[in-house]
């Protein structure tokens, strides 16, 4: 196993700054968020693997979705799954030997954690897991170690989301392009989309969250937009100001924060990586964090934003100043 080294973050200070970008969308100054280095603690002898997605639970511990110290968990012995109380310790660790290529998480409202796992290998993976707050697995959903486009079965499978009735919402992104949907006792009740541009078409969902309002917010990664959806895959709108979305998060009051780790000269040039924040409500942008390349990020009660590193293996904290 390769040795991988630990994040070093450099000290600075996030600040949010005003953006006037080619498109004219122009991005008002927000919040102003203070970097907070090496809060997470981990175990002598672990280190960071590709940190791939993050979500709070009600009590304010964090749980961090990470590649089992590498860029994948074949192989590796490391627990995929850590959480950690408000002051960065941590409190349990668990799956491994689960995953295979963790990708999406979310945690719904009994304190249930959901991943996906995005990759295929030797009889496992492809598949959605349903987890107790203990970390005891109580749902599969998927057909381990086969990719495909059927019911049961994902090619590429990429987030989840738990709406408040219990239904179910995947984005099978990778290469599937399309959303699915099921019953909270994982019974298929349907999928919408296909590849494409046009209106209720993917080039890779890549994220998925839903608002107050049960709106289902989708990020078409490939298209350089966050599309819109009743719970009945029905298109409502589309959003190009938040940049080329890789995650997708909506606070309790309606606060989107989108994930940006590809915008670059070529791919979405009029944007910047990094984390884009403004409201769920009417679409507006507020402000935009930089410097920083990450798919995922998810803010606490408190306003604490959290966020997790791919390239540089790691997990950073804001807090609003």
């Amino acid at each position: 196993m390769s040795q991988i080294q630990p994040l070093r973050i450099r000290v600075r200070r996030a600040l949010v700054t005003v953006i006037a970008l080619a498109t004219s969308h122009v991005y008002a100054q927000g919040n102003r968020y203070e970097l907070v280095e090496n809060w997470a603690q981990l175990p002598d002898g672990m280190v960071w693997g590709q940190v791939i997605a993050v979500d709070t639970d009600q009590a304010g511990n964090l749980i961090a979705l990470h590649r089992c110290s590498s860029d994948t968990c074949v192989g590796q012995s490391e627990p995929p799954l850590l959480k950690f109380n408000p002051s960065g310790e941590l409190l349990m660790s668990w799956g491994e030997g689960l995953l295979v290529w963790p990708h999406g998480l979310d945690i719904d409202a009994d304190g249930n954690i959901w991943v996906t796992d995005g990759r295929h290998e030797g009889g496992k993976g492809e598949v959605i897991f349903k987890f107790s707050p203990d970390g005891e697995v109580l749902m599969t959903i998927g057909t381990p170690g086969i990719s495909g486009d059927g019911p049961y079965t994902f090619d590429g499978v990429c987030d989840v989301v738990v709406a408040a009735n219990g239904n179910i919402f995947v984005a099978d992104g990778h290469v599937n392009n399309r959303v699915v949907k099921y019953s909270a006792a994982g019974r298929f009740l349907m999928a919408w989309g296909q590849a494409g541009t046009g209106p209720g078409e993917f080039d890779m969902p890549h994220s998925i969250d839903i608002d107050s309002q049960g709106r289902v917010f989708v990020a078409d990664r490939g298209n350089n937009r966050v599309q819109i959806f009743d719970q009945e895959g029905r298109y409502l709108d589309e959003w190009t100001q938040f940049g080329r979305p890789s995650g997708v998060f909506i606070s309790a009051n309606d606060r989107l924060f989108v994930a940006d780790s590809q915008s670059v000269d070529g791919v979405n040039p009029d944007f910047e990586m990094g984390i884009y924040y403004g409201s769920a409500v009417d679409g507006s942008v507020e402000g935009y964090i930089g410097d920083i390349l990450t798919e995922s990020v998810t803010e606490d009660a408190n306003g604490v934003l959290f966020s997790g590193l791919v390239a540089n293996r790691g997990l950073i904290r804001y807090e609003p100043e």
